[in-house]
């Protein structure tokens, strides 16, 4: 079967994707079609995918003026989709005719959370389409509120409407734009009164969520169609070999913390550096620190033998070497965390990473989380030290990953995949 993969986002949300390719590749009865921002071409390239531009940087587009001031703490995610939406409007039509001819000869079509166009691709086609989200969002339930909006303890009305707020904001901002592609491709105009993605073809639209029902159980009132699978685990490949002066400084002492903040660039990074350096300081640890793309700067602290910086490397290899984990609280990062059976600190900055941060307090695996707004040495310093040294924290996060590590969540993609395009 051929399948083209769409997928729009930060590494955190293409990762995952570039995983369930390399997975439905693998099986022999598969050929994938990689569509991504330029970004990300050698990741899906190094994984064997057939990889198709966009035509855009999501780098660039996240280093605007505007979508710093979002990035800012407490950042609404509302607004900021919004921005990245108006960014995004001048591409549109590049964006939808490099999506249309990508898929041309697919027999099914796998989306992103915000790559909505492959709905409408694949309507126009008349083939499936499978959405891939990484947190739990379009479908409505009663048991937590979307992550555009505070968990508050307004009871299950108000969670059950934040989701339905969050689709029709979306909608929207996208309708008339997709709308415009639609008549050009003689389909019918879609409402802008009426959410349109959860029947294709007559049947519902499958929704795959890329986490594991260990850090969050399917709601019992979500609607037909959707599975939480497991996470979708992108290994390094058989011959890559870690960096000569990363194996000397892990070996120079003990295991050290790591810290870092994904790919979001940060405002404030000689700032937020200086925290992280000055609470490893206070806690005695030593660090290894992901500069992502502008989280965290180098050229803000002084050399340290104490410290060692990197831009990126796989978290499967480096988390279980670690004494503990400092993150963002990204859906990728938070998986590839508790696989590593290694406890974790969650500065969590917005979107769905209050919602993970809660899961991993639940699970016993973490101190309380920080909210970005709150970081201070000191606090870090405290959860830091807690981290490496209760052993019954360590305990309870050694033995989720051994639970963690025992789901199979490409697998179940992939089935699911399968069935609807039968």
């Amino acid at each position: 079967m051929r399948i083209t993969i769409l997928a729009i986002g930060t590494r955190g949300d293409i990762q995952p994707l570039v995983a369930l390719g390399a997975g439905l590749q693998s099986t022999g009865r598969h050929q994938i079609r990689f569509v991504a921002p330029d970004d990300f071409s050698a990741l899906a390239t190094i994984a064997g995918l057939d990889f198709h531009s966009l035509g855009l940087s999501i780098r660039d587009l996240l280093s605007t003026p505007a979508m710093r001031a979002f990035l800012e703490p407490g950042g609404n995610l509302i607004v900021g989709l919004r921005q990245l939406l108006q960014l995004l409007r001048p591409l549109f039509d590049r964006m939808m005719a490099r999506t249309w001819s990508a898929a041309q000869g697919a027999d099914a079509i796998v989306f992103s959370t915000l790559a909505l166009g492959g709905y409408h691709v694949a309507e126009r086609l008349g083939v499936p389409g499978c959405w891939a989200l990484p947190f739990p969002t379009f479908a409505h339930t009663r048991a937590f509120p979307n992550v555009a909006f505070p968990a508050l303890p307004l009871g299950g009305g108000y969670n059950r409407l934040t989701h339905r707020l969050a689709e029709l904001t979306l909608h929207s901002f996208t309708a008339r734009f997709f709308n415009q592609w639609r008549k050009h491709f003689d389909l019918p105009p879609i409402s802008i009164f009426r959410w349109p993605y959860d029947q294709l073809r007559g049947a519902p639209v499958p929704r795959l969520y890329s986490f594991s029902p260990i850090v969050l159980p399917r709601p019992a009132d979500w609607p037909e169609g959707t599975h939480i699978t497991g996470y979708w685990y992108l290994d390094p490949p058989a011959d890559w070999q870690p960096p000569a002066d990363l194996l000397g400084f892990l070996s120079a002492g003990a295991p050290p913390v790591y810290v870092g903040f994904g790919s979001l660039p940060e405002r404030s990074a000689a700032r937020l550096t200086q925290i992280v350096v000055d609470a490893l300081q206070r806690a005695g640890q030593r660090g290894v620190l992901a500069t992502g793309w502008g989280g965290l700067s180098r050229a803000a602290v002084p050399p340290s033998a104490n410290v060692f910086f990197l831009e990126a490397v796989p978290h499967a290899w480096l988390f279980p070497r670690l004494a503990a984990i400092v993150h963002h609280g990204g859906s990728g990062t938070t998986g590839a965390a508790l696989r590593a059976g290694v406890p974790m600190i969650m500065v969590p900055h917005a979107g769905d990473q209050p919602l993970w941060a809660r899961c991993v307090l639940e699970l016993g695996v973490s101190p309380a989380p920080i909210p970005r707004r709150r970081l201070t040495a000191d606090r870090l310093a405290e959860a830091i030290s807690r981290a490496v040294a209760d052993q019954g924290l360590r305990t309870r996060a050694a033995l989720v990953g051994e639970r963690i590590r025992a789901d199979d969540g490409i697998t179940q993609a992939i089935a699911v995949i399968e069935h609807a395009a039968a």
